[in-house]
């Protein structure tokens, strides 16, 4: 039974792999406090170290790919990446359960994630 302090602190995370956008802007606001200049430097980071992950992951062990899986899930969820969150923790569970993952999903939810990355610095620096 939890009490009315750890009831506060829960904190409610849209479904996993929602059929919005790629990226969950009002999550990112949320995140960033609504710092323009911070979302595009989180937006960056996660960029630069998505693409960084899956080129590891296609050399790693399962024992490797699935920490890299780990550190996806963590750094997607913090942006709001619901798709690449969701991929990157069945691909985790893919290789707990037989060692053999296939990275194909994965693979296209960080591309698309990438996109909509671009596509937002493309729509801010219109302003």
């Amino acid at each position: 039974m939890t009490g009315p302090l750890e009831e506060s602190r829960a904190v409610a995370l849209p479904p996993i792999a929602s059929e919005g956008a790629a990226i969950d802007v009002a999550h990112l606001a949320q995140m960033t406090l609504g710092d323009r200049k911070l979302e595009k430097e989180v937006l960056e980071l996660f960029d630069r170290q998505a693409e960084q992950l899956l080129a590891r992951m296609h050399a790693a062990e399962p024992a490797g790919l699935a920490r890299l899986a780990h550190t996806l899930v963590g750094s997607a969820r913090g942006i709001g990446a619901w798709r690449v969150a969701a991929a990157a923790e069945a691909l985790e569970g893919a290789v707990a359960a037989t060692g053999q993952p296939a990275l194909g999903e994965l693979t296209a939810a960080v591309e698309e994630a990438r996109r909509a990355i671009g596509g937002l610095f493309r729509a801010t620096s219109q302003v």
